[in-house]
């Protein structure tokens, strides 16, 4: 059944697609077909009195008056042939003058010259106002049109330095006063290799051209924005998801034959920036067209594996490049005589492509036989282009539409990639349910199993009881030790959970740095306090080893108070260090022989000591001054609060192991450690701490150590 379904799918999508592509090209052809009779001009002579032009717009082809390399205004043609005669050259429009036969000679492409055409009115049409349909010209043109100047793109001259080239299609309007109309065109080209009116002029009413002219620009319109659009959608898909590259490469083809669309057909580009570099944009043009071949045989690549032969990749990577750099580094003058080569390219490209499509699709591949049915429509659109642009096709701009076919066809393609690789997630989802409730029921069996042994191990439990109880007593200490644990620990790791989450949620990205740093510190001084256990349970008996050195009391208070200076300015409280006339007496630099990090733990701990008793708003100083006791130096370190004090009769008490000082309402909570560890820590380098306060506001806690100097006279 599901196979059934499958090739039932397969044939629907070939209908669809066929359906879409005979329609459109049966719709672009009623389009192109024309709907009036058509009137040949002879000998620069269009009669039109037996049709009307407000209704029936005709294009005016056959034979203009040609005067090669003159510039003539209708005064001149008029004196000219009033003096010579008539005119003797005729060349046909639409053509290029390029090859034209002028005396036994073919013209170049380069060159200027003077078209004149007389068109005879019915009588209907003398009062109407009516229109003339101008298409893109090489590479410069003046339109008069009975003596009057009705146009102007570019500016003619006759060199190429008093030549602008431009190319614009115009809609302009005129109403004529006879059943007369002359039109005479001077045109000027220096730029590209063929010169002259290479496309049709047409001559109607007002009404109906601008209908005309806007449904075209319409369907150009929808033609670039469908590429656009599809092409932007292709290169989202691949940014979200890289590892696909087909995705890649067909948005970069969609994206890049939408911009070019925008300087065929009506120009919209031109229209919306008149002032563009006519030079870019002919190198734009020339060079999406010449990366074009090789991008969709990348595509093609992907879409196909292994079909795409090396050596193949190889040189179109070759080709493309040189005349990618052939199109910057010279003039349009010279690579524009190369179109039809690129064009060869390109059609070289699709042709391999279509035989490596040939092959997939009698091997039944997916999406192969859609694939080689719209890339021989494109083939033929873009081939009939190549022959337009070259004079050798009647009907012009046909590559845009049938790109557009062959890009729809392509997201169809994807889409059915891409759904087919959902359809696999969702099988293979499935599956994995099935295994998980597989495993749910070999749990529910371990579990019971679990249970079994546990009941097992209760019994040894309650043998293991007893000698619990009599290990019970030699916790006693350890319970000692998790309170220091405790104490030292929670505050670090605390702050060190809030810096992480502040990272995380960006709050000042600007301070990561100082975070980071802190929470370094911290992690390092936390290894440090696990690793020496033996240090928290045995402090008071001694027992610790210390790592004494000199240390410098300046840098040391420094980089304490840096190292701080955010847990207690993220507490609400201000923080200062204050050294006073020690700094400033470079002679008196006291040091101190100690362990800095068993110091550092200390006045940490008086720091904490001082955050929670002071509230937000507060300040807490530090200060250092070298003082003499009994004839020999000491540093004083003082911290100082600005909190609710202690009561004068507790000073003594607070640095006993395990006492609280808790006011009333305040809900501060703490293990009673913090200021023992830091009287046994400082006795044990010599040192002694002690503590003022009033009872009423802040308390000031005094370090001081025997120190020596690096230099004086102590």
């Amino acid at each position: 059944m599901r196979e059934i379904l499958r090739v039932s799918s397969r044939k629907v999508w070939f209908y669809i697609m066929a359906a879409v592509v005979v329609g459109s090209i049966a719709g672009y052809t009623l389009l192109s077909a024309p709907d009036s009779p058509k009137f040949q001009i002879k000998e620069g002579i269009l009669d039109l009195t037996q049709v009307q032009l407000s209704t029936n717009p005709q294009k005016l082809t056959g034979e203009w008056a040609f005067y090669w390399q003159e510039l003539l205004s209708p005064e001149d043609i008029r004196d000219q042939l009033a003096r010579q005669g008539n005119q003797d050259h005729w060349i046909s429009i639409p053509s290029s003058w390029l090859a034209y036969p002028l005396e036994s000679e073919r013209l170049s492409g380069t060159g200027y010259a003077t078209f004149r055409l007389v068109v005879q009115l019915s009588e209907q049409d003398r009062d109407e106002m009516l229109a003339l349909r101008l298409p893109s010209i090489f590479n410069a043109y003046k339109l008069w049109v009975n003596d009057e100047i009705l146009v102007e793109v570019g500016q003619v001259g006759q060199d190429k330095y008093s030549t602008i080239p431009q190319l614009e299609t115009k809609l302009v309007y005129f109403q004529p006063e006879s059943d007369t109309v002359e039109l005479v065109m001077q045109v000027s080209n220096f730029q590209h290799h063929r010169g002259g009116v290479t496309k049709d002029i047409e001559l109607g009413g007002s009404d109906v051209l601008t209908t005309k002219t806007n449904l075209n620009l319409a369907r150009d319109m929808f033609i670039t924005a469908g590429l656009l659009v599809i092409g932007l959608y292709n290169l989202l898909l691949f940014m979200l998801r890289r590892k696909d590259r087909a995705p890649l490469y067909f948005g970069l083809f969609t994206v890049l034959l939408g911009i070019r669309s925008l300087f065929n057909g009506e120009l919209i580009f031109t229209q919306w920036l008149p002032h563009f570099p006519w030079e870019l944009q002919f190198k734009i043009e020339y060079l999406i067209l010449c990366v074009s071949g090789y991008i969709i045989t990348m595509y093609f690549d992907c879409i196909f594996p292994n079909y795409v032969s090396r050596w193949f990749r190889r040189a179109t990577r070759i080709a493309t490049g040189a005349f990618c750099i052939f199109v910057v580094v010279t003039p349009a003058i010279i690579y524009t005589k190369f179109l039809l080569v690129i064009g060869v390219m390109v059609v070289l490209h699709m042709i391999y492509l279509m035989i490596g499509l040939v092959q997939a699709a009698v091997r039944r591949m997916e999406g192969a036989l859609i694939f080689l049915l719209v890339s021989v429509v494109t083939l033929v659109t873009v081939v009939n282009d190549f022959l337009y642009y070259n004079g050798w096709s009647l009907i012009g701009n046909t590559s845009p539409l049938g790109l557009l076919i062959f890009t729809i066809a392509q997201l169809l393609l994807l889409s059915s990639r891409s759904t087919r690789t959902a359809s696999n997630e969702e099988r293979i989802t499935r599956e994995l349910q099935y295994v998980n409730d597989k495993l749910v029921e070999m749990n529910m069996n371990l579990e019971r199993t679990v249970q079994e042994r546990t009941q097992a191990l209760s019994a040894v439990h309650d043998d293991l009881q007893t000698s619990y109880d009599r290990l019970l007593h030699s916790e006693q200490g350890r319970k000692k030790l998790l309170a220091y644990i405790t104490h030292d620990l929670r505050m670090p790791l605390s702050s060190m959970l809030g810096y992480v989450e502040a990272i995380q949620d960006r709050v000042k990205p600007e301070r990561n740095e100082q975070y980071l740093k802190y929470i370094r510190e911290n992690t390092i001084r936390i290894n440090r306090m696990i690793e020496e256990l033996s240090f928290l349970s045995h402090l008071e008996t001694g027992q610790v080893s210390y790592r004494m050195e000199p240390v410098q009391m300046i840098p040391f208070l420094h980089d304490f108070f840096e190292q701080y200076e955010l847990v207690v300015r993220d507490a609400g409280l201000d923080f200062i260090l204050d050294i006073g006339d020690t700094e400033d007496r470079r002679s008196i630099l006291p040091v101190v022989e100690m362990d800095a990090k068993r110091i550092e733990q200390a006045l940490f701990n008086l720091v904490s000591n001082a955050m929670k008793f002071t509230s937000s708003g507060g300040v807490v100083r530090i200060a250092l001054v070298v003082e003499v006791v009994n004839h020999a130096p000491h540093a004083v370190i003082s911290i100082q609060d600005s909190g609710m004090g202690i009561p004068p009769d507790q000073i003594e008490q607070i640095f006993e192991r395990n006492y609280r000082y808790d006011r009333p309402g305040m809900g501060i909570e703490g293990s009673g450690l913090g200021l023992a560890i830091c009287r046994e820590i400082v006795q044990a380098h010599g040192g002694v701490v002690r503590a003022e306060s009033d009872g009423k506001m802040g308390a000031t806690f005094y370090v001081m150590f025997p120190c020596t100097v690096i230099e004086g006279k102590w």
